[in-house]
């Protein structure tokens, strides 16, 4: 493991060195290739960038009309509830948040994934262990003023917190946020019951 990560920095470093000369490019991503191999779940296209992941990984960051662009072409892979309810159960959306297993080589197929919310996020008073990558979540519907996630007054900021656990990418090209629902991470059940962490009432992210 460790001489992987070592084959991992020395592939980036070399890319990002040489971001302009296609050959040590091309022998970057040859050697990021060579240092890992596919085993059960976990497959090589992994490695396979995307253009809005290309666009980030630069040393420079995108242009803006570029950003525009590209953010505006992942807000069309959104995918908005047929039913149109939003919220689930935010006991569920709890556990979610706690759970940081899913899509290793030692899950099985179709396995759900949790969210892992808390590596990067305060969201409950309650939790004293939290990442700070991301802004605190904490009384997140509260703050926005969300007494009733199903009146039209909210209908912005909910359909907003859906399209940002769907793919942060939309809004912010370069999120650190993974795109939970473009990237099949999570499943439209998950993330109703996440949307309810955050937005129900009852859910003690929204209390004092």
């Amino acid at each position: 493991m460790k001489q992987k990560k070592l084959f991992l920095i020395a592939g980036l470093f070399a890319a990002g060195m040489a971001a302009h000369a296609d050959g040590p490019v091309k022998d970057a991503e040859a050697m990021l290739k060579d240092s890992f191999r596919e085993q059960g779940i976990a497959k090589l296209d992994r490695l396979q960038q995307d253009e809005v992941q290309k666009a980030c990984s630069s040393d420079k960051p995108p242009a803006p009309a570029v950003a525009k662009k590209l953010e505006a072409g992942q807000m069309a892979t959104i995918q908005w509830p047929a039913d149109g309810q939003y919220l689930g159960d935010w006991k569920e959306g709890e556990k979610l948040a706690q759970n940081g297993r899913g899509m290793t080589w030692t899950d099985k197929p179709g396995e759900p994934a949790g969210g892992n919310c808390y590596n990067c996020h305060q969201i409950a008073k309650a939790e004293i262990s939290f990442g700070t990558i991301g802004p605190s979540l904490y009384q997140y519907g509260k703050l926005r003023g969300v007494s009733d996630p199903a009146s039209k007054e909210s209908e912005a900021i909910v359909k907003y917190t859906w399209g940002k656990i769907w793919n942060a990418k939309a809004t912010n090209l370069c999120s650190n946020m993974p795109r939970f629902g473009h990237a099949g991470v999570l499943t439209e059940a998950q993330i109703r019951d996440l949307m309810a962490l955050l937005l129900d009432p009852k859910s003690p992210v929204n209390q004092d």
